[in-house]
């Protein structure tokens, strides 16, 4: 890491909200978790008295069904920001750059910064048709947060072709991909794919996750995970939720339902945009978007402001929840 980048480079506005009286529909998470995760944390402290077993074999071996992969590929980590930090300092040295999607994910751009490269910010649906010829990486969001929109596979891997033959890293997100039936990338020749169980599992607190690679890179990051990185209660809560592909599929059939619910009463005022994730981005138009997040905070409503993304200056952003809570978001933007 580049010590004066530790300096200059300023930390990422999120959303979240510790408000208890106002309805949190500014992360992404979701407000459902799979049954007897509470019973599973619980029995793993006992085990917690002793160092993990660095190897996580069940947890791998659940990442990789979740996926589609062989365990050998899965690098457990706490959380895919964790995998981020891991892999951008493996791949990125300084004076290097490396592309990433704009607007997007603000962790990119500051994670090379850290490692002393230079990001190139790239409209984020044009980055699947940029020459990676002279970067060390190419970042990928799928998908993409703010804007919603979920990258083909084909697309994808015709960028990971090109990848390989310019000896350029690819990096996919998919942190958001488990609310779509789209294939994963995981195993894909030259490309590391990272996974989180903060978003279908609506655990942001346990940090657990994992990223996917295969070959020489696969090797390098496993190496140079940090050893027992994950802690004992994140790695079985995180076994338990990755095989439990029926709360997986009604969670999708929930959002899928709910998310057209919302996206047609937001567009009777303002534009929103297409979404294959568990939120929707939209402009508020001639409205003042601080007059919209103010008045939906005084009905018990937190919403994202999205003008902290690159390109976007009049955007605001909702998660999709239950039923009953979208009912009261919708009731509080009076659409």
């Amino acid at each position: 890491m580049d010590s004066e980048a530790l300096i200059e480079t300023a930390r990422v506005p999120h959303g979240g909200t510790t408000d208890p009286d106002v309805i949190d529909f500014s992360a992404n998470t979701n407000p459902e978790t799979p049954l007897g995760v509470a019973a599973v944390y619980e029995a793993s402290l006992a085990a917690a008295r002793r160092y993990p077993d660095d190897d996580y074999a069940a947890f791998r071996a659940a990442a990789a069904d979740s996926v589609g992969c062989a365990p050998t590929n899965v690098i457990p980590t706490a959380g895919a920001m964790a995998g981020m930090r891991l892999l951008f300092s493996v791949v990125v040295d300084p004076g290097e750059s490396a592309v990433v999607p704009e607007p997007s994910f603000g962790e990119y751009a500051r994670e090379v910064r850290l490692q002393g490269g230079d990001p190139v910010p790239v409209a984020h649906d044009d980055v699947l048709d940029v020459d990676p010829t002279d970067h060390a990486l190419v970042v990928v969001c799928t998908p993409n947060n703010p804007t919603g929109e979920a990258a083909t596979i084909d697309a994808v891997r015709a960028l990971a072709d090109r990848c390989r033959d310019a000896e350029t890293t690819l990096f996919v997100d998919e942190a958001f991909l488990d609310f779509t039936p789209r294939p994963s990338a995981a195993g894909e020749s030259g490309v590391v794919v990272a996974r989180s169980l903060t978003k279908m599992f609506g655990l942001p607190g346990l940090r657990a996750g994992f990223l996917v690679a295969t070959g020489a890179i696969g090797d390098r990051l496993d190496a140079g995970r940090l050893p027992w990185g994950l802690s004992t209660p994140a790695a079985a809560v995180g076994t338990h939720c990755l095989r439990d592909r029926q709360f997986v599929n009604r969670t999708r059939e929930r959002v899928v339902a709910e998310r057209e619910r919302i996206r047609y009463r937001l567009s009777t005022r303002w534009d929103v945009f297409p979404s294959d994730a568990p939120f929707l981005l939209f402009d508020v138009g001639d409205d003042d978007p601080d007059a919209v997040l103010a008045e939906a905070r005084e009905r018990g409503i937190a919403l994202r402001d999205a003008r902290t993304f690159a390109r976007l200056d009049n955007h605001l952003r909702t998660a999709v929840r239950r039923p009953d809570e979208n009912d009261r978001l919708l009731d509080a933007l009076g659409v």
